[in-house]
């Protein structure tokens, strides 16, 4: 009987800890800071920057990559992700449908103030990498015609053949915003072109000029690219920053403490540089997001 009760003590004991034990691992389970990302390598990229941030501040991370950009927003607030990097511009014009601004601490600021009264959403510090709308300009021509910045080019435009993409001289934040701020462009030609042959058009002399985005892999190459300086602030900006569910950062603030010591040193010129990694020569995005975060930590 003795041995029995002993026996049966025993597997009590026993099954208590192994309750314990699975307690415990759900507690830690359910305490995972999750990182969403969009489904593209930049995006990828800066979120697994933000999760081996936390993870060096001693706090478990799940990552949850490719989101779709039009369903991310709504799985944090949704609480089915807890933080992931957005654009200051994404979040004042296609979230809170506000009309574009072109100062990036007041965008900051706005969006910053408008996700935290209507979505309880925190936007941590903005880095100065800017993945906006640009202009492209091959070195060639830029050192021919001394075109540094877009009213020099709007200058020499009639020297310029440009690469148009179609819907880039209709859409509001394509040419209409450029001549609204620098007047007209009149083009040596244009010719419209697929977005994805645009470097390859370039590069067959083809054109000398076409639109781009800010961080695109390809301008990496300033022996063969010139990125055209917005001297007058015709585009809005497009910073990146964590944005982060207020419950979350309540009750881990380490969070704020580690990616806002990081956001400072996320710049155009890094992430150009890690997309093309990636975009060109084929690296996957975790390794370069661990070169990139080893650099700056």
């Amino acid at each position: 009987m003795k041995k029995l009760l002993s026996l049966t003590l025993v597997a009590a004991t026993a099954l208590m800890a192994f309750a314990a034990c699975g307690s415990k691992s759900a507690d830690k389970s359910g305490s995972a800071i999750r990182i969403g990302s969009k489904g593209f390598t930049e995006n990828e990229i800066v979120a697994e920057v933000y999760a081996l941030a936390l993870e060096d501040a001693g706090l478990k991370v799940e990552r949850t990559p490719d989101l779709g950009s039009s369903i991310i927003h709504q799985s944090l607030t949704t609480g089915d992700i807890d933080l992931y990097p957005e654009y200051t511009g994404t979040g004042l014009i296609s979230v809170l449908k506000e009309e574009p601004r072109t100062s990036a601490n007041e965008v900051y600021q706005e969006v910053k103030k408008a996700y935290e009264d209507k979505f309880k959403i925190s936007w941590l510090d903005y880095s100065p990498a800017n993945d906006g709308q640009g202009i492209v300009i091959t070195k060639a021509a830029s050192d021919q015609y001394g075109i540094k910045t877009i009213s020099d080019l709007q200058k020499n435009a009639e020297r310029i053949r440009f690469a148009s993409q179609g819907e880039f001289d209709q859409r509001t934040d394509g040419i209409p915003a450029l001549t609204a701020k620098y007047g007209e462009f009149h083009w040596k030609s244009t010719n419209v072109y697929d977005n994805a042959l645009k470097y390859q058009v370039l590069d067959q002399n083809q054109a000398d000029a076409a639109p781009a985005y800010t961080t695109e892999g390809q301008l990496s190459d300033t022996s063969k690219y010139v990125l055209l300086e917005d001297d007058k602030q015709a585009w809005p900006p497009y910073n990146l920053a964590p944005v982060v569910r207020d419950e979350v950062l309540e009750k881990n603030p380490k969070i704020a403490e580690a990616l806002n010591k990081i956001s400072p040193k996320i710049t155009t010129e890094n992430i150009t540089r890690a997309n093309a990694e990636v975009d060109l020569k084929g690296k996957e995005y975790k390794d370069v997001a661990k070169e990139l975060y080893e650099s700056i930590k």
